[in-house]
């Protein structure tokens, strides 16, 4: 289930709450709690997603784009 941050709108406090979108659906509508929105967060690495990928990986890319010449397969 999806985890939410929600605000209670008497204490102005923000709780992250884990619930069904129904469950959400229906806690809103009593008035007593919104919803903070915030933007995605991204996890970035300085690792190549192909070098974890290890050695099988990176070889089968390479038979694919060999064996096909118009592929966007840069490995």
């Amino acid at each position: 289930m999806p985890s939410y941050t929600m605000i209670n709108l008497e204490t102005n406090q923000e709780e992250e709450m884990v619930l069904s979108l129904s469950e959400r659906e229906e806690l809103l509508k009593t008035g007593k709690y919104k919803q903070k929105l915030s933007t995605a967060k991204f996890v970035s690495s300085t690792t190549s997603t192909l070098r974890k990928a290890g050695g099988e990986w990176n070889n089968f890319l390479s038979k694919v784009k060999k064996d096909h010449p118009g592929s966007t397969i840069n490995n």
